[in-house]
């Protein structure tokens, strides 16, 4: 499933002058896969989300109060690329 930022994202990114996020969309064209941003020029990964901030072994989203829906609409624990993520085979039988 490809799931691009919405129209609303661009306005609100456009009218808040977000030109670091319009930038990463506009420039690379990039594009949400599942969980993970590639490039529409040539499919190219673009290596995890390019907002995400580390401190240690902390993460914070540095776009989080204008964060795109399909961001805003993610369950954390849905992949198994997040922290939270459990096989629904552990999950049902309460292994751990």
């Amino acid at each position: 499933m490809i799931a691009y930022v919405t129209q609303e994202d661009l306005r609100r990114w456009r009218a808040e002058n977000r030109q670091d996020i319009l930038h990463i969309i506009e420039n690379e064209h990039a594009v949400w896969v599942g969980d993970h941003f590639i490039s529409s020029f040539d499919g190219r990964y673009i290596h995890g989300c390019p907002f995400i901030m580390w401190d240690g072994d902390v993460c914070s989203c540095s776009i989080y109060e204008t964060r795109p829906k399909v961001c805003r609409d993610y369950q954390a624990g849905s992949s198994e690329l997040c922290s939270y993520w459990k096989p629904k085979e552990r999950m049902a039988t309460g292994s751990k």
